[in-house]
C-alpha cells in the first residue's frame, strides 16, 4: 500500500493533451508549409538552387541554434520555452506569408525560414526535456517514441490541410495554416503542468549551473561514442528522405507514382512507434537500436537493384519500418545518458551531433552520387546503417547507465 504523502501512480492520461498536442499541432503547421516554401521561392524570382537552399535555411536554423537553445530552455523553463517558440514559429510564417507582397520578399522569405528553424529547435529541445523529467524512467522510451511519433503524425497530416486550404486561398493558404497551427501549440502549451522537482539529496545545495564546455568536457566518453551511433542514424534517416523519389525519378516514374510509395513508407513508419518504445522500455534500447539500422541498412542497399514501382514500394516500405521502430531513440538515447544537472546543455550538444548527421546524410548522397553515380550513393547510405548498428552493438552494453533499464 502507497502512503498518503506517496504521489500518485504515473499515468499518460494526465500528461497526454499538453504534452503531446503542442506537438501534434507545432508539426501540422510547419508539415502545411514545407511543400510550398520552393514553390514560393520560385515565384519571388529565385533560381532552382536558391529555392532549394532556402528550404535548407529551415534544418540549418534548427541545428545551428541546438546549442542556444538549451540556454533558453534554462533560462525561462521548459513550458514558457514552448509556449515562446510556438508563437515565434506562427509569426516567422506569417512573414513568410506575405513575402510576396513587398519587394524584395526573397529576403524576407530566407529570414522567416532560419526563424521557423531556430523555433522547431527550442520547441524540440523543451519538450524532450519536459518529458524526460516529468515522465518515470520506466515510461520513458514509450513517452520519447510517442512524441517522435506524434511529429511523424503531424508532418505527414500538414501537407494535405495545407492542400486543401490552397484550393481557395493559393500558396499563401499553406502559410496561414502553419500560422494556425503553431499558435494553437502556443496556447495550448500554456496548460503544461509545471514539473514538480523533488529536493535534492543534499538538502537543497546546489553550485553553480554546469557551462556547455563542462558539460561536454565531463561527457565526452558519451559523445564520442554513443554519439558517433546517433549521427550515423540521423544520416540514414536524412538520406532516406531523398534516396525514394530520386529512384523513382530515376525509373522514370511520375510524381503521382513517387509520392504514393513516399506516402505508403511514412504510414508504415507511423504505425509502430508506440511498440517500439514499449520494447525498449522492457528489454533495453539496444534491442530496437541495432535491428532498426540494419532493417534501414538492408532496404537502401535492395533499392538500386528495383526497377518496378512494386520493387521501390517494398523497399520503401521496409524503410518505412525501420525508422518507424527507431522513433524516440535519439531522444531515449539522449536522455538516459544526459544528468540531472546540466541536462539542457546536453540535450543542446545530443541534438547539435544529430542534426549534423542529418545534414551530412544528403550531402554524403550527392557527393558519391556526383563521383560515381546514382545506385553507389544509395549503397554508400545503406552502410551507413551497418555502421550505426556495430557502433550501437558494442557501445551500449558498455554505457549502460542507471536509467537505460
Amino acid at each position: 500500500m502507497t502512503s498518503p504523502d506517496s504521489p500518485p501512480p504515473f499515468s499518460f492520461r494526465s500528461i497526454a493533451i499538453p504534452a503531446f498536442g503542442p506537438a501534434l499541432l507545432f508539426c501540422i503547421g510547419e508539415g502545411a508549409v514545407l511543400p510550398v516554401v520552393v514553390l514560393s521561392a520560385r515565384e519571388l524570382g529565385a533560381s532552382v538552387a536558391v529555392s532549394a537552399l532556402i528550404v535548407t535555411l529551415i534544418g540549418l536554423g534548427s541545428w545551428f541554434f541546438n546549442l542556444p537553445a538549451s540556454l533558453i530552455t534554462l533560462k525561462f523553463g521548459e513550458r514558457w520555452s514552448i509556449v515562446g517558440a510556438a508563437a515565434a514559429g506562427a509569426l516567422a510564417l506569417a512573414a513568410a506569408g506575405a513575402s510576396s507582397l513587398i519587394p524584395n520578399g526573397l529576403w524576407l522569405l530566407a529570414v522567416a525560414m532560419s526563424v521557423v528553424g531556430m523555433a522547431a529547435s527550442v520547441f524540440s529541445l523543451a519538450r524532450q526535456k519536459y518529458l524526460t523529467e516529468a515522465v518515470p524512467v520506466q515510461f520513458r522510451a514509450r513517452a520519447l517514441s510517442t512524441l517522435g511519433g506524434v511529429s511523424r503524425i503531424g508532418i505527414f497530416i500538414g501537407p494535405f490541410v495545407g492542400a486543401g486550404v490552397m484550393q481557395f486561398a493559393g500558396i499563401a493558404g499553406a502559410y496561414w495554416v502553419g500560422v494556425a497551427g503553431m499558435a494553437a501549440a502556443a496556447v495550448l502549451a500554456v496548460t503544461i503542468p509545471d514539473l514538480v522537482v523533488p529536493p535534492a539529496p543534499d538538502g537543497g545545495h546546489k553550485g553553480p549551473e554546469p557551462t556547455l564546455r563542462n558539460v561536454a568536457v565531463s561527457h565526452a566518453g558519451v559523445f564520442l561514442t554513443l554519439g558517433v551511433g546517433i549521427l550515423l542514424l540521423s544520416a540514414l534517416r536524412a538520406s532516406r528522405q531523398v534516396v525514394i523519389p530520386l529512384w523513382a525519378e530515376h525509373l522514370g516514374m511520375d510524381a503521382t507514382q513517387a509520392s504514393l510509395i513516399y506516402g505508403l513508407s511514412g504510414a508504415i513508419d507511423m504505425l509502430v512507434f508506440y511498440p517500439a518504445g514499449r520494447l525498449m522500455d522492457r528489454r533495453g534500447r539496444q534491442w530496437v537500436a541495432i535491428p532498426s539500422t540494419i532493417i534501414m541498412g538492408i532496404a537502401l542497399l535492395l533499392i538500386p537493384l528495383t526497377a518496378s514501382f512494386t520493387g521501390l514500394l517494398l523497399a520503401a516500405l521496409l524503410i518505412g519500418f525501420g525508422n518507424g521502430i527507431s522513433s524516440g531513440l535519439i531522444m531515449t538515447l539522449g536522455a538516459d545518458f544526459s544528468p540531472d544537472r546540466g541536462r539542457g546543455q546536453f540535450l543542446g550538444l545530443w541534438r547539435f551531433i544529430a542534426d549534423a548527421g542529418s545534414t551530412g546524410g544528403p550531402v554524403l548522397l550527392s557527393v558519391v552520387t556526383a563521383l560515381a553515380s546514382l545506385g553507389a550513393g544509395v549503397s554508400a547510405t545503406g552502410i551507413l546503417g551497418f555502421a550505426a548498428a556495430a557502433v550501437f552493438a558494442v557501445v551500449i552494453p558498455r554505457l549502460r547507465h542507471r536509467r537505460n533499464y
